[in-house]
């Protein structure tokens, strides 16, 4: 199959599939992209998740965006971000049309209900998945763990600010380790006629 139209089918599966959006769908584009196709590693969903959310737009469609263009390029970003986001679209406008019914229906009430229980677990199944493949160092253990202490703390923050604040932290951390490991220069050894010079002085 072309790759640019495994793309397409993929990514339509996961955007027609997946309830609740966002981070919910992680699980199901790290399987997809990962485990079945192996467009990217497990390490690479990180980077990707932390591109997706440090940029503006949903992470779903920039996720989508950031797979397509690695496999396919210009072309193949823009077949994987339409296969994501046409089912949303296909299905918002089928509604729009018999909305206030829709909503009206206690059946329907009632499957909402079941359906938000259901994507709080993806969440935390793609968090843990995450936890799992995440570097194991104290500093992004400290991270790790001031960025949930924050989150409880001041639960009226905007998540940019955190992300900021990590940007920020890990670009410090990485020129203080990286200077820690630079080699002290070592003297110039001095020329015999310099030698010379020095001893005659």
């Amino acid at each position: 199959m072309n790759k640019h139209l495994e793309l397409f089918t993929s990514f339509f599966k996961i955007g027609l599939f997946t309830f609740g959006g966002g981070l919910a769908m992680i699980p199901l584009i790290s399987k997809e992209a990962v485990e079945k196709r192996g467009w990217i590693s497990d390490e690479e969903v990180l980077d990707m998740v932390a591109i997706a959310e440090s940029t503006p737009g949903v992470i779903a469609v920039n996720s989508a965006t950031y797979i397509g263009y690695k496999v396919g390029g210009f072309l193949g970003s823009l077949v994987a971000t339409l296969g994501v986001t046409l089912p949303s679209f296909i299905i918002i406008c089928l509604l729009s049309l018999i909305i206030d019914q829709f909503l009206a229906n206690t059946y329907v009430a009632y499957a909402f209900m079941g359906i938000r229980c259901v994507v709080a677990i993806l969440i935390l199944n793609a968090a843990i998945k995450l936890v799992k493949v995440a570097p194991k160092t104290i500093f992004s253990l400290v991270i790790f763990l001031l960025a949930i202490a924050l989150t409880f703390i001041f639960p009226g923050v905007s998540s940019i600010y955190f992300i900021l604040a990590g940007f920020v932290l890990g670009i410090l951390w990485y020129a203080l380790i990286t200077y820690k490991k630079e080699p002290p220069k070592q003297a110039e050894q001095a020329t015999p006629e310099e030698k010379k010079e020095d001893e005659a002085q």
